[in-house]
């Protein structure tokens, strides 16, 4: 039985696993896990038939692949703009921790061969969506790190949300049959707000994350006071990756495009 929500804690090594191949969040077909890292601490990534995207969520770290070395630094997901590090099957990617780090690595099978990519805050600028629409109460900064447009070789999209204080995101309501995860994030720990998957509603908390499948729509709202910071995942299906223009939004709230408020 799959489930649609989870609130993982970290382990005595510093791991929090999210979705894997094989435990109740198999149909995302991802393995996905939040690790924190400490001064001097290294880590060490090399798969087979997978892709791997390392992305920084706070601290500063160098990554060291291919003979080369790239040191960065993110205060937090809600100051700074991100650092990823896309890379295929078989490269070795160590991370060294400078201070205090979390990261997020999202895997899935792919044996397809491409370079390895860094992505900076250059190449992933954020911008606000839906200002001015249903009341300015959807409005929300949104990046996408690489999709299928960008990254036509991968079989993942990742990109990052911040919720304006008691807004939504992901409004209008819409549904695609391509697995997708949400991991939360808050500007305080005493943050929280509501995560609706199809008719079911789960509070979302700090480090807590949606599981989203069989074309469920999946708005989100965070509470007044709070900004909540949501890291997006798809993983494409073959032969029918996920494309932006082919969310459908939920006929029955279409009509909010054109209401005054």
């Amino acid at each position: 039985m799959y489930k649609s929500f989870g609130y993982p804690q970290f382990n005595e090594q510093g791991e929090q696993i999210l979705t894997t191949y094989d435990n109740e969040y198999s149909n995302m077909l991802m393995d996905i896990r939040v690790y924190r890292l400490t001064k001097g601490q290294t880590k060490t990534f090399i798969k087979h038939n997978e892709e791997t995207a390392i992305l920084l969520l706070s601290g500063k770290l160098t990554y060291n692949f291919e003979d080369k070395s790239e040191t960065v630094s993110r205060k937090d997901v809600f100051s700074e703009a991100p650092y990823c590090l896309h890379f295929c099957t078989d490269i070795k990617v160590s991370i060294l921790a400078h201070n205090d780090v979390e990261i997020l690595v999202q895997s899935t099978k792919n044996t397809t061969i491409f370079p390895t990519k860094l992505y900076t805050p250059t190449d992933v600028p954020w911008g606000y969506s839906c200002v001015g629409k249903f009341g300015d109460t959807a409005k929300r900064q949104v990046n996408t790190i690489f999709d299928y447009d960008t990254a036509p070789y991968s079989n993942m999209v990742i990109g990052e949300v911040i919720n304006d204080r008691g807004n939504w995101s992901g409004y209008l309501p819409h549904r695609h049959p391509q697995p997708e995860v949400y991991y939360f994030k808050f500007d305080r720990p005493e943050g929280f707000g509501a995560s609706f998957i199809g008719n079911d509603v789960f509070k979302s908390i700090d480090g807590s994350f949606a599981a989203i499948a069989d074309s469920k729509t999946h708005p989100q709202a965070v509470a007044p006071g709070f900004l909540m910071y949501t890291c997006w995942m798809i993983r494409h299906f073959d032969n029918n990756p996920w494309l932006r223009q082919n969310c459908n939004e939920d006929e029955r709230y279409i009509w909010l495009h054109d209401a005054k408020f």
